[in-house]
């Protein structure tokens, strides 16, 4: 998880992983908490639907900085990893945005 001191003793190395290890579980644990007060706290709607999207993708990418140590490559590989999964996801709202207009338009009996 952390990378290697070499300052450091090889049990002071490992209480500093497994404090970094901790503090990883603790980040995670609080995003899933808010996600988990939002569920209760805000009526079934759109907003709270882009709310918890976006606490995914948050989660997702700590997940992928911390564990899969990208946090720590070149900035060229984050990129080259970054701006497709942007592309993708801003390809699947314009398509859902643009297919509920289209279904409100075809079915206008059906939307709300």
């Amino acid at each position: 998880m952390a990378h290697v001191d070499s300052s450091l003793s090889p049990k002071e190395q490992r209480t500093k992983n497994i404090k970094k290890i901790w503090m990883v579980a603790g980040i995670l644990a609080l995003v899933t908490a808010i996600e988990y007060v939002i569920a209760f706290a805000i009526d079934p709607s759109i907003y709270r639907n882009v709310v918890f999207i976006l606490l995914t993708l948050v989660k997702a990418g700590y997940i992928v900085a911390e564990f899969m140590h990208l946090k720590h490559e070149a900035k060229y590989l984050i990129f080259a990893i970054l701006v497709p999964i942007i592309f993708v996801c801003w390809f699947m709202l314009a398509m859902l945005i643009e297919g509920t207009t289209i279904f409100g338009i075809r079915f206008p009996e059906l939307v709300m």
